[in-house]
């Protein structure tokens, strides 16, 4: 028997894992929701593109891949071209719910991480994207101090059972291929967190006090 789906649910990544590492135990809790996951980079990676369909396949979604300028350099994307390509790969603009990076990254550092979140939250402050519920991967490493993990003073925080969190390393071990002593392996986080929002004003204070930060 089919699960009723009862979301719709769009997820936003950069790349071909992070749907995994910082939502995976959230996604896998909540088979009824209807997911599309979109990654930005690495549509034309010989071994990371299809492990990717095979982890949308395990994790009952729909998703696509983009072309993102993925070089090692991290050079910057021009704001207005990175909302763009994110707009190209969307199947529709309103959704129950949008999943997201944080402007600040989740570890110390990943510029495209950053860039996307970003976007997202121009797109929702514009009306290009439209959601009821806004919510950002909140984690970080203390300036690379220890691997990554979930900010427990986040909106949401969910310490994920042994069974969720153990089915969310496979997807990373089995699936993507990473090897144990790998530091996606190490990093798999064992809770997951998220910054909340209910409306696009908030979603953007928040993203300028970040910046002021910064």
């Amino acid at each position: 028997m089919k699960t009723r789906k009862t979301k719709t649910c769009l997820i936003v990544v950069a790349h071909p894992d992070d749907e995994t590492l910082w939502a995976g135990g959230t996604l896998l809790s909540h088979p009824q929701w209807d997911c599309f996951i979109v990654s930005l980079c690495r549509k034309k990676d010989p071994d990371r593109a299809p492990k990717f369909q095979k982890v949308l396949e395990a994790l009952g979604a729909n998703g696509v891949m983009g072309d993102m300028n993925d070089d090692p350099e991290q050079r910057p994307i021009e704001e207005e071209e990175f909302e763009r390509m994110v707009l190209k790969l969307l199947p529709e603009q309103a959704f129950d719910l949008v999943i997201t990076h944080s402007p600040e990254g989740e570890y110390t550092r990943h510029l495209r991480h950053e860039e996307t979140g970003t976007a997202v939250i121009k797109l929702w402050q514009n009306g290009d994207l439209r959601t009821k519920e806004l919510w950002l991967f909140a984690y970080e490493d203390n300036d690379k101090a220890y691997l990554p993990r979930a900010v427990e003073s986040a909106t949401a925080f969910f310490k994920l059972s042994k069974a969720v969190w153990q089915q969310k390393y496979d997807l990373i071990t089995q699936i993507y291929g990473f090897e144990e002593d790998s530091w996606e392996a190490k990093t798999t986080p064992v809770a997951e967190a998220f910054w909340q929002f209910k409306n696009s004003f908030d979603a953007g204070k928040w993203l300028n006090k970040q910046s002021r930060k910064s």
